[in-house]
């Protein structure tokens, strides 16, 4: 159980973790970055604030910044890569049953046009946004995204997520105020994250009712 809770908040115990375990901490953040992105099971993971402690950390010169670039870097794609194939190839199964009441082929015929239409920016957009960069990666997969868009959005995706997230920590992380009130500052980058969420939630719940009014 404390197994659990420590991987869980891994972004409350890197710099501990950092000291005790040196260089397995590569090995550690890039297992926890792979699972909260390749595993559509374990969204709850931490990502955005994890990178931005560990950004700090190394900024500290506890981590090297090179390194832990290329291992973050190389995590989310693979992850990315994961999930989009799990999709890719469970969609067929799960869609195999013309008669099906749940997975009916016409969902998956949206789901491909829309991907068709929009991928490019979800995929983007999904790598900020918590929860739903776990879905989206998969839901590509399920809607027959072609592969090359795919993979180009998701290493774009990825370069901008790591440079922002991790980059944020390793220019701020060391910062006196930053340190002092880490919580809040990780609270913020929560907020942060969630707002794209929310609009979208917002916007279709705003249409809905305009549509029955």
């Amino acid at each position: 159980m404390e197994f659990i809770q420590s991987i869980l908040h891994l972004d409350e115990y890197l710099a501990t973790i950092a000291v005790t375990y040196h260089n397995y901490i590569y090995l550690i953040l890039f297992i926890v970055i792979f699972c909260e992105t390749g595993l559509v099971v374990t969204p709850v993971l931490p990502g955005d604030s994890l990178l931005f402690i560990a950004g700090g950390i190394a900024a500290l010169g506890q981590l090297n910044i090179t390194i832990l670039t290329v291992v973050i870097l190389t995590a989310t794609i693979c992850g990315d890569n994961c999930n989009f194939f799990v999709g890719k190839f469970l969609g067929e199964k799960l869609f195999k049953n013309p008669k099906s009441k749940i997975f009916r082929r016409d969902i998956l015929n949206k789901t491909h046009a829309y991907y068709n239409k929009h991928g490019s920016k979800t995929i983007i957009l999904a790598r900020f946004i918590p929860l739903i960069r776990t879905f989206a990666p998969f839901v590509a997969g399920l809607g027959y995204m072609p592969y090359h868009k795919f993979i180009s959005m998701s290493i774009i995706a990825a370069l901008l997520w790591v440079g922002t997230m991790l980059g944020g920590g390793y220019l701020f992380g060391d910062v006196p105020f930053i340190k002092q009130h880490l919580s809040l500052v990780i609270m913020g980058i929560l907020v942060i994250s969630v707002i794209p969420l929310l609009k979208i939630v917002i916007t279709a719940i705003y249409k809905r009712y305009k549509n029955t009014v």
